[in-house]
């Protein structure tokens, strides 16, 4: 799939809220930019730990334990994986 290049992150975001969705089994058609943790409440303590495990491997980065707890919404996640 041929895409323009992505200035304004709507493909990051989508593939943030796939791996979201996936993680948590939740529809990805519900999440977006404005999602939070407090909006799934699958998203625990160790779901959190279980998304950011995740989210390293679908976007080959890594995480330091001090940037995880700031990663609590899709536009935190989007802007630290781009």
């Amino acid at each position: 799939m041929d895409k323009v290049a992505d200035t304004t992150g709507g493909e990051t975001v989508e593939r943030v809220c796939a791996v979201i969705a996936d993680v948590f089994g939740v529809p990805s058609e519900e999440l977006g930019q404005e999602t939070v943790q407090e909006d799934i409440p699958e998203w625990d303590s160790l779901g959190h730990l279980n998304l950011m495990l995740a989210l390293e491997e679908a976007f080959s980065v890594s995480f330091s334990v001090d940037e995880m707890p700031e990663l609590v919404s899709v536009k935190a996640i989007v802007e630290k994986v781009r």
